[in-house]
């Protein structure tokens, strides 16, 4: 069985670019051999500038975390949402490790998120 891991990155503010950039840590997670847990992808159905609808997602992604084997952050920042779920991790005892944009271009190419 694969290590299932969540992927924790950015989503506010440029909401299409930051679903780019998690469809590339996506990508970059199942090139590691792992099977990646990736909640950005509720915003293709949920408005991120919505607060419930938000919130709703939020919760969502957070519901998840119980069954994570890890959680890897990625990204140049860590927001305020991400913070919550690294937070929420360290309260079960989950492995947090982030990645950097040079491991994500070494192992899938392309340019850096």
């Amino acid at each position: 069985m694969m290590k299932r891991v969540y992927i924790c990155a950015p989503l506010g503010g440029n909401v299409p670019e930051n679903l780019r950039r998690a469809r590339r840590y996506t990508e970059y997670a199942l090139r590691c051999g792992v099977a990646p847990v990736t909640p950005h992808f509720y915003a293709l159905c949920l408005d991120d500038d919505k607060p419930e609808e938000r919130e709703l997602g939020l919760a969502a992604g957070r519901s998840l975390l119980w069954m994570c084997d890890e959680l890897w952050v990625f990204g140049s920042h860590v927001s305020a949402g991400m913070q919550v779920e690294i937070n929420f991790c360290k309260s079960l005892n989950l492995p947090v490790r982030t990645v950097k944009d040079n491991e994500i271009q070494r192992k899938i190419g392309g340019y850096a998120p």
